[in-house]
């Protein structure tokens, strides 16, 4: 068969659009963001969080598309990466902290009254994670996290599914507070190679546990068994996660892996 013979200054035109469609992606993780954001000052946290795990989904799988497009080499003067940062601040920190806060999800009982202690608990999520973007020991050769990776839509998700007390909300923020400066290991779940065969259909399953976890919230009723069954599969694949990452703090082991 005859060979199709591309014009190189074509070829190279055709990659550089799809390195640009690309960051056009990751663009929309902002978009959603602000959607979320929109969705918590219309007091709907369903669609914030629906907004949030769209974002996060964008997030997710960027990052291999970014490689794959070869990004850096045909869109050299555009940083993805400072992109990418940006936008993770604001769908990872800035709209979770707001949903601490407009939510009023730790109303501590004493020494101020209405919103102040959610205001302080917003603004140490705002604070630390600031660390956390601009530390350049951000992940370990094998590309796990070192210290809290600033997850707290995550953080604000299990506060909403759990209906915890505001006690065990404050006492969760201010220990991942810490966590973001000493050198836990915390799992990435698409990056990490090792036991990836267990842990991507751990992510799916987590993925739509949490989805369908939200969207029944409000419809949940005290002896809803599929609710509750939902809830242990999405809370198992949740220790999973943190079984690993605390296998990885405390072992050591760091080969570098591909991912």
């Amino acid at each position: 068969m005859a060979k199709l013979h591309i014009d190189p200054e074509l070829d190279r035109d055709i990659k550089k659009g799809i390195a640009w469609a690309v960051h056009a992606f990751t663009v929309c993780g902002i978009i959603a963001g602000f959607l979320a954001l929109v969705a918590v000052l219309k007091n709907d946290a369903v669609a914030a969080f629906i907004w949030l795990g769209v974002a996060l989904f964008v997030d997710g799988v960027d990052g291999s598309l970014a490689r794959k497009a070869r990004v850096r080499e045909f869109t050299p003067n555009f940083d993805g990466s400072a992109l990418d940062l940006v936008i993770d601040y604001f769908t990872y920190v800035a709209v979770p902290a707001l949903m601490i806060y407009w939510f009023n999800m730790v109303p501590a009982p004493f020494w101020f009254t209405g919103q102040t202690w959610s205001l302080i608990a917003a603004v140490i999520i705002m604070a630390v994670s600031c660390y956390t973007f601009a530390n350049l020991g951000m992940k370990s050769s094998d590309y796990y996290f070192v210290g809290f990776p600033a997850i707290w839509n995550v953080v604000v998700l299990f506060f909403y599914l759990l209906e915890t007390g505001w006690l065990i909300n404050l006492i969760t923020i201010l220990v991942l507070a810490v966590l973001t400066f000493i050198p836990v290991k915390f799992v990435h779940p698409l990056r990490v190679t090792r036991w990836r065969e267990v842990t991507i259909p751990m992510t799916v399953l987590w993925a739509a546990m949490t989805l369908s976890l939200v969207i029944s919230s409000k419809d949940k009723g005290p002896t809803d068994t599929v609710y509750a069954v939902q809830l242990w599969l999405w809370g198992g694949a949740s220790l999973y996660f943190a079984a690993i990452s605390l296998w990885r703090t405390f072992t050591g082991v760091d080969h570098e892996e591909e991912a």
